[in-house]
């Protein structure tokens, strides 16, 4: 077996108890280490000599084996660098000589590219953004020695430079600079030489828009900021998209490869999922002294169609997490912005921490209106003009523990076609959490829908396939204060046992889109929930008996999987063995007859459906915010991300100490406001066990 050239140095354990996304992607992340040793300086510890010998032999043998291909190869000179010997993510970009092709090596293996722009201008991306992209999927080790630890050694010198290996790595470069080469679509190629076996394998790179050689941020103004919804005709009349997914240029390569994928080394089908086609990809970003993984996924009917969703969700959440396409500047108090007369989102409308929280997490530093935060700009449909909204409320990954008071997660991100596409989506999804968390915590009463009657025939039939499973699914009417449809779906074994019950909502005009949204989640849950249950029941049943132990974003509705749990559901589900009124039809709960709460009408434009929703909201009181979070490459795709704040709506927190719902005063009136109830919740009236929502 092979060794690597170089290795991360021994004195540099994992960060102690480093939480990992399955157990607290929410959690607030650790400050930074004080005195952490930047991998910048590795190149000069003692071992420097070692790899700068290995750098300057590959260089030579490629020179002259570029000098016997003849052409182009003898003038464009091969700029060799090693990888794994600084942080590319605080080490400022070397551009290479002029026209030089970038080798980049580690281990066994080379990278060559991305070539020079044939006019010898500088071009999107380039070698530092290889190198970004490359240390972005190392192993945990390789990145902890790198990022917060004392850089990598070397173990020798390289057994991989021989002549031979050269030789192939220059043919590459010569195939390219004549012109050869696979077709890759929107990126570049780059190309993996394994310097063992002279196997070549080509990836194509995204651009990484916080490279700072390459980078383009926009300025964040009120210009950039101002959004003029425009006509946006559907691509069907029963849809909510302006394209089909089919026509996206969405390769996975790009976006998942173990050399350079902009979200992670690879995407794994999900082949024991019975029910739907799923998909599951993660990239990492450091959050403090741990690495905080992002999971992104889909779950359609076809592996094809899993993976499409899939990179369409990783984009939109890695555009979410931090700004990187527009920067926030400016940093100032409320109090300071409010004398100056500026519109900006009041960060307590939208829930802050429990004192209690604050007391047990000291390092995390509540907001007060006198402190000076950073600030983007967003878009108010309301009213038409910009406001400033806190960075954190809206990037949830934002760099900085001082700077994030409350942890946001994805709520109301979404991604479209057109603008118009995203912002109806995001508002969808805010609107779909916060009536999941009214009816939750107030024990709301709701109508349930029989499925049977659905006019869709691969709605009926998943349900009976779930059945098969041994899941009973039940869907009910979550509409609170708006006429637009939520469903609550809910997989439940009939005999109680493990793996009892999941949970999921979907919401959009469309009533039998936003139930198939809710079955789409239990129908992908379901079928491995009692596995699950059983293979990690210990850490789940003392969740039952302490809630405080409910700490990450699984942690939710996995904790349902225990039997007793899932009588928490009782006031919706009714008591095992209950006799419960028959569900009611489509027509009956959404129709104009006796006992039905129409819902606003559908156009064939996007805008207008847009619009009757933002009216809605309105006419209840509220504000809808945007924050366009698009980066430069979605962009080019097609593609927009945004974010959407509705003020006051009930936030959907991940981890029982820190449910900012709890202290909201909507929670307590929007029942009695929707007349579902006829006076406002008491805390007696709540129902104090941890949502379950995935």
């Amino acid at each position: 077996m092979a060794v690597e050239t170089l290795r991360g140095a021994p004195d540099v354990p994992p960060a102690p108890g480093a939480p990992d996304a399955q157990h607290a992607p929410d959690a607030p992340d650790a400050p930074p280490a004080p005195d952490a040793p930047d991998a910048q300086h590795a190149p000069d510890t003692p071992d420097a000599p070692v790899l700068g010998e290995s750098t300057r032999l590959l260089g030579e043998l490629l020179r002259e084996r570029l000098a016997r291909h003849g052409g182009a190869a003898v003038t464009t000179p091969p700029d060799v660098q090693p990888l794994g010997v600084r942080d590319a993510f605080t080490a400022d970009a070397k551009p290479p000589e002029a026209g030089a092709v970038p080798v980049r090596y580690y281990g066994r293996h080379a990278v060559v590219g991305p070539l020079p722009a044939p006019d010898g201008t500088g071009r999107r991306p380039c070698a530092h953004c290889l190198e970004r992209r490359w240390q972005a999927v190392r192993s945990v080790a390789l990145r902890e020695a790198l990022e917060i630890g004392s850089g990598t050694r070397a173990a020798g010198p390289s057994p991989y430079v021989t002549p031979f290996a050269a030789e192939a790595v220059a043919g590459v470069i010569a195939a390219r600079l004549a012109g050869g080469g696979p077709d890759t679509g929107a990126f570049p190629a780059v190309h993996l030489v394994d310097l063992q076996t002279l196997a070549v394998r080509h990836y194509p790179l995204v651009p990484d828009p916080e490279c700072p050689g390459c980078g383009q941020p926009e300025p964040d103004s009120d210009e950039a900021a101002a959004i003029t919804l425009k006509p946006a005709p559907k691509l069907r009349p029963d849809g909510f998209r302006v394209r089909d997914l089919r026509d996206y240029e969405l390769p996975v390569e790009p976006y998942a490869n173990p050399v350079c994928g902009s979200l992670g080394p690879s995407v794994v089908h999900d082949v024991s999922s019975t029910s739907t086609s799923a998909t599951i990809g993660c990239f990492s970003l450091r959050s403090g002294p741990y690495l905080r993984e992002t999971f992104w996924g889909g779950h359609a009917d076809t592996f094809a169609d899993s993976v499409r969703i899939g990179v369409l969700e990783g984009l939109e959440r890695y555009a979410g997490m931090r700004p990187r396409a527009r920067y926030a500047q400016v940093h100032a108090a409320l109090d300071t912005l409010r004398a100056e007369g500026r519109a900006a989102l009041d960060p307590r409308v939208c829930g802050l921490y429990s004192d209690a929280f604050h007391r047990a997490n000291p390092r995390v530093r509540p907001f007060t209106p006198d402190r000076e935060i950073s600030w983007v700009r967003g878009w108010s449909l309301r009213d038409g003009h910009t406001v400033l909204v806190p960075e954190v409320l809206t990037y949830y990954h934002s760099p900085g523990l001082e700077n994030r008071f409350v942890q946001e997660s994805s709520n109301g991100c979404a991604s479209g076609g057109a603008l118009e596409e995203a912002v109806y989506f995001g508002l969808m999804e805010v609107v779909e959490r916060d009536a999941f968390l009214l009816s939750w915590y107030g024990r709301a009463a709701l109508p349930e829908i029989d499925p049977r009657t659905s006019r869709r025939p691969a709605t009926r039939q998943m349900v009976d396939r779930l059945e098969m499973y041994g899941y009973e699914a039940r869907f009910f009417d979550t509409r609170i204060t708006f006429p637009v449809p939520v469903v609550t779906g809910v997989a439940v074994r009939p005999d109680g046992g493990p793996g009892r019950m999941c949970f999921g909502a979907g919401a959009g005009l469309d009533p039998e889109a936003a139930l198939a949204g809710a079955l789409c989640e239990i129908a992908t849950d379901a079928v491995n929930l009692r596995g699950r249950t059983e293979r990690d029941e210990k850490r789940l049943r003392a969740m039952a008996t302490d809630f405080a132990k409910v700490e990450a974003l699984h942690d939710h509705p996995l904790a349902y999987g225990i039997p007793e749990m899932g009588d928490h559901a009782d006031f919706l589900l009714g008591a095992p063995g209950s006799v419960r009124p028959p569900g009611r039809s489509f027509d009956e709960l959404y129709g104009d007859g006796p006992g039905g709460r129409p819902v606003l009408p559908v156009s064939d434009d996007l805008r207008e459906d847009l619009l009757r929703c933002v009216d809605a909201v309105a006419a209840a009181g509220f504000d809808v915010v945007v924050v366009d979070q698009t980066m430069p490459e979605q962009r080019d795709l097609g593609l927009t991300t945004v974010s959407v704040i509705v003020p006051g709506l009930l936030p959907i927190d991940f981890g029982w100490t820190r449910q900012r719902a709890l202290g909201m005063p909507r929670l307590r009136t929007a029942l009695r406001e929707a007349g579902l109830r006829s006076a406002d919740l008491t805390d007696a009236d709540l129902n104090w066990a941890p949502h379950p929502f995935p």
